[in-house]
Formats: structure tokens, C-alpha cells, sequence
């Protein structure tokens, strides 16, 4: 687990608000390992969701959204479902359905509650990811949930679920990308909103020593320079944000203490851009340190 240097009232607040006298849903509390660029974007999702307020994680892919959202669930020590919403994300993924079972050799209807219906009866977080790939339809479904009444209708029982005190939403966005739709502005306003950049420098290189294998810190060096470069050309728009993506790199690091570092750049993030003049802007750069 990372450990992070909090303010007293920061540390009031997690121990004010962590679950303690509950054990279930504990497979749902993941590592607390997001190495935040500063210790403010900590402070600040803290403080939100220490007073109930929601919280939107906005910023590039591959940038920690999840991690950052896991690492909030470990904080707390609250247990996290979670929504990957797509264009097929309709009412059953996020309530529940209903399904034949048996009670004393008899046929009945059960419904298995979905995860908005779980975390809300149980009091725990609720992260829905990739919020701005749902359809616009959708979402609103659950407008209730994210203001004060923190209700919601069943619209397979017809039955009103009130959140459990504890029950929090924390969802994340990468803007501008195919397949999202801007956030209408009654759904964003119920969030607060938090913007996630890339890791750079000396927290880049704390996160690829501590999750990966390399260990060679001239090569290290070597990662979190090429990183550098990779984000200014995407802020310049010679890049897509693919191409910056964190997870990649660190993907590229783990494989470059079995192969050459440039070869794997080249599976980890080259590959997997569309267009050939940024492949060969990524191949260019990786030639120029390794």
C-alpha cells in the first residue's frame, strides 16, 4: 500500500467516515496504490466525498482514473462496485433483472440486484467508468441517485431504494474520444469535478519502480523521459492521448527486462496507434534515448 503524507483534517475525515464494523463486500476494497502528480487531487476527492458530495475523475487515458478511484475505496475502506458503461448499458446493467429460481421445490421470480442497487442498499461506493459512453437515455435513470434525495425507482419492482449512509458515486471520463457524448449539464452538476493529469517525473518514476519489474534505473530514466516527450507531443496534437497512456508505459517497461526496450515500445504503444506518421513519430522518438 502507497502511503500518503495527509493533512490532520484530511485524516480526521477518513477516520471519521472509514467502514469499520462490516465485513462484507471486502473483496470489493482494492489497493490503495494511485501515485497522485500532487497531493492536493487526494485532499480534494477526500474532502468531497468526506461531506457526500459525487466526484468526476476527468482526464486522458491510461492517466490513473481507476486507480485513483481504488485507492479512494481503500482510503475509506469502503467497498466498490463498479459500471463500465457502453452503448449497450441499459437499465438491467445497472438495477438488476429478474431470474427464475426455486424455494422449496417451487418455481419463483428473484431479482438480483444490479450494482447501483447494491452499493445504494449496502452504503458503499459506486464507480461507473467511462460515464460519457452510456446513451444519453440511459443515465438519467439515476439522476435521483446523485442529488440530495439519493433515491432511485426500481422500474423492475417498482420498489423506491433509498442509499444506506455511506453510499457514494465517484465516475470517470475521457473526454473527446469516439463513441462519447458531452455530459448534459444536469448530470455534470452533480458531480464535483476533479481533473486527472499524467504522472510525470519524479512520481512516474516512483510508480514504475514500484509496479513493475524493471529495476534498472537508467532505463527507468530513460521511460519517464520518453513519457515527457510523448505528453508534449499529444498537447501539441501530433499525438493521440493513446499514445501518452501510462498503463501502456508501464506495460513497455515490464516487457523491456525480457526484451529491447525499443521492441517493447513497439508492442506496448506503437502498435497500438492507428495512424502510421504517429507510429513512426513514437519509433522516432524511442530511437533518439534507447
Amino acid at each position: 500500500m502507497t502511503h500518503y503524507h495527509l493533512p490532520k483534517n484530511i485524516t480526521d475525515i477518513l477516520n471519521t467516515n472509514q467502514r469499520s464494523d462490516d465485513n462484507t463486500f471486502q473483496e470489493l476494497i482494492r489497493q490503495a496504490d494511485y501515485v497522485p502528480p500532487n497531493i492536493e487531487l487526494l485532499i480534494d476527492a477526500i474532502s468531497a466525498l468526506g461531506m457526500g458530495k459525487n466526484i468526476l475523475l476527468k482526464g486522458p487515458t491510461g492517466a490513473g482514473k481507476t486507480k485513483f478511484a481504488e485507492t479512494l475505496s481503500n482510503l475509506f475502506r469502503q467497498p466498490m462496485f463498479s459500471i463500465n458503461c457502453s452503448v449497450d448499458l441499459d437499465a438491467e446493467s445497472l438495477m438488476g433483472f429478474k431470474t427464475l429460481a426455486y424455494q422449496e421445490n417451487k418455481q419463483v421470480i428473484e431479482f438480483v440486484p444490479g450494482p447501483v442497487t447494491s452499493a445504494m442498499r449496502d452504503g458503499t461506493f459506486l464507480y461507473i467508468d467511462e460515464v460519457n459512453m452510456a446513451k444519453p437515455e440511459t443515465l438519467p435513470l439515476i439522476n435521483g441517485v446523485l442529488d440530495y434525495r439519493r433515491t432511485v425507482t426500481n422500474p423492475f419492482t417498482n420498489e423506491i431504494i433509498t442509499a444506506k449512509e455511506g453510499f457514494n458515486v465517484i465516475a470517470a471520463i475521457n473526454e473527446g474520444y469516439v463513441g462519447t457524448v458531452p455530459l448534459n449539464e444536469a448530470l455534470k452538476n452533480r458531480f464535483v469535478v476533479i481533473d486527472v493529469p499524467y504522472l510525470e517525473g519524479e512520481q512516474l518514476k516512483e510508480l514504475i519502480q514500484t509496479n513493475t519489474k524493471l529495476t534498472d534505473e537508467t532505463i527507468i530514466d530513460l521511460f519517464v523521459t520518453l513519457s515527457k516527450d510523448l505528453v508534449r507531443a499529444v498537447s501539441q496534437g501530433k499525438l493521440a492521448e493513446d499514445a501518452a497512456s501510462i498503463r501502456a508505459l508501464l506495460d513497455a517497461c515490464d516487457l523491456s527486462v525480457l526484451i529491447p526496450p525499443k521492441r517493447a515500445i513497439l508492442r506496448a504503444i506503437v502498435d497500438k496507434l492507428d495512424e502510421e506518421r504517429e507510429q513512426e513519430f513514437v519509433k522516432n522518438v524511442a530511437e533518439t534515448l534507447f
